[in-house]
């Protein structure tokens, strides 16, 4: 006598894989959130309008942030500068190390780059709000506020 499931037909096999692929592709994406490029200030230019050292006037001296890729540049007044930043998760934010071209000044200016580049360097996190960027020192201080920038 024949049993009766020997005449079916048998099941497809599934291959192991599909499975792994659709983990694999499941943790491409969550890895996504953590890419450079998926930055929330990927892209976004700004003008620092204002910041702790109350002995120079952020008016007087032209310091722009620029993110992009993993990266932050901008104008610290004389000199350019770029270097890291890495942002999140949440609201953190590290940046540097810089390098920067080494044209001299005129003070204050001079002494604004430096004191610039130390502020950006010990930001710890950030806000967006209002077309303004706010960077926060370790303490959760304010240290230095953005205006949007064209462009």
């Amino acid at each position: 006598m024949i049993h009766p499931h020997a005449m079916e037909a048998p099941m497809p096999h599934r291959p192991k894989s599909a499975l792994a692929v659709l983990l694999i592709a499941a943790a491409l994406l969550a890895l996504a959130g953590c890419l450079p490029g998926a930055s929330p200030l990927d892209g976004t230019r700004w003008r620092l309008i204002q910041w702790t050292i109350s002995s120079i006037e952020p008016a007087d001296v032209t310091i722009t942030a620029q993110f992009a890729r993993g990266r932050i540049s901008g104008s610290s007044g004389v000199n350019t500068y770029s270097g890291a930043s890495r942002v999140g998760p949440g609201d953190a934010l590290a940046v540097g190390p810089l390098a920067s071209t080494e044209m001299g000044g005129p003070e204050p200016m001079m002494r604004a780059e430096g004191a610039y580049a130390t502020m950006l360097t010990q930001a710890k996190s950030f806000k967006v709000a209002d077309g303004r960027l706010t960077l926060y020192d370790k303490g959760g201080n304010e240290s230095l506020i953005f205006e949007a920038a064209g462009g």
